[in-house]
Formats: C-alpha cells, structure tokens, sequence
C-alpha cells in the first residue's frame, strides 16, 4: 500500500486519480479548496481549504501530515481561462500562472520532509505547454502558464535527485471535465489510468520526464 496525496482532487482527473488509488488499495490524503460532495464517502483523507497559492494553507498541510511518508505525490491542482491576443487579461494571466506553475513547486517544496528515496511526484502539465507542439497558438495564460511547469517539474527532477526522489511531467489527454465545460475527448477515468500507469513506471532513471498519459513521450 502506498501513501499518495493528490492535489485538486474533488472533481475531473483530481477526483478519478483518487478513486483509482483508493480502489486499489493505496491510502489516499486528497486536498482541494473545498468538497462539494465528490470525494464524501470514497474513504480517503480530505483536506479542505487547500490553496496550493496559500503558503499558510501549505504549512498547516504540513504540519498535519508531519513524521508521514509520501510516496507520490500527484500536483493536478490547475486552472484555465481560455483568452486570445485581443481579450488577454492581465490578472487572469497571472493567476494562471501562479496555480499552475507555481503551485506544484509551493506543494513539493512545503512537503519535503515526507518524500523519501523512492517517492515520485507527479506534475499534471499539458501538451499545449510544449514550445515544439504549438501549431496554433492562442490561450497564451494557460500555455505560458503548462510551459513554464515543464521547466519547473525539470528542475525539481535535478534538485530531488540527490534524496531519490524521481519527478514527471504529464499530459493527461483532452478530458472531459469543468476546466473545458466537458468538451474532451477522454474521459477522466480513462486519463487517471494512464496517468497511474506512468507513475508506476517512473524511476530515477526516467525523472524530469515529459509523457502523454497513454505512453507517448512528447517534445518540450
């Protein structure tokens, strides 16, 4: 049984990851801003009030988990305004980019203490982040926001080597949640699956890694 914590987990990918890791016997520590119900009865450990932006929700994170392991730690926690060259808002750019790649390294870095050699962090990034995959363009918060967790997750990949911690960057697919009004394709149990078989499979020799939930490894 592994100890996995997973953040933005009471709804889409967040709440099918949790399922998944709890169907199969892991224990589950499942944190989000608030709990309209999803996560109620799956009998994992809910964590409300969760900001990964909220540096004191993060210590008191901490604080309650303390002397615990993490053996994976999941960051799925994100947001996305869709905005072009003409509408692009400010504040909504750097919103997006303080959730989404700041966050991840807010959580990792306040939960140090609890990952060992062997534990794995998972980053749940996006293959519109990638500067080589871009054949569009448009939605500039969201992507500036993807390519910057790329590099974020890389540099946590080098800087946890040394305690044997390996990282992941990782494209879940276009889901059908919230975040795109369930326009995707895939639906959130489907991209939870491939997106656990990608942490099962992670190792030190694979860390700073980018990889589509089914397999795929994809360009930055």
């Amino acid at each position: 049984m592994a100890n996995v914590l997973i953040s933005g987990a009471n709804r889409g990918i967040g709440l099918a990851l949790a399922r998944l890791y709890h169907d199969r016997g892991d224990r589950v520590v499942a944190l989000c801003r608030s709990n309209p119900g999803g996560l109620d009865g799956l009998g994992v450990e809910v964590h409300e009030n969760c900001d990964v932006t909220d540096q004191a929700a993060l210590d008191r994170l901490a604080k309650s988990l303390q002397g615990q392991t993490i053996d994976v730690l999941v960051a799925n926690a994100g947001i996305m305004i869709y905005e072009g060259l003409d509408e692009l808002d400010r504040e909504h750019c750097l919103r997006q980019y303080e959730v989404n790649a700041l966050g991840p390294v807010w959580l990792t870095r306040a939960l140090l203490p609890n990952l060992v050699a062997g534990s794995k962090v998972g980053i749940v990034s996006s293959r519109v982040g990638s500067l080589a995959d871009n054949q569009s363009g448009g939605n500039y918060g969201y992507r500036m926001s993807k390519a910057a967790v790329n590099m974020a997750g890389v540099n946590l990949a080098h800087d946890l080597a040394p305690r044997g911690v390996a990282v992941a960057l990782l494209h879940p697919g276009y889901v059908k949640t919230d975040m795109v009004s369930m326009g995707g394709d895939v639906e959130p149990d489907v991209a939870a699956a491939g997106l656990v078989e990608r942490l099962d499979e992670l190792d030190n020799d694979s860390t700073g890694t980018f990889w589509h939930a089914q397999g795929q490894a994809l360009p930055w």
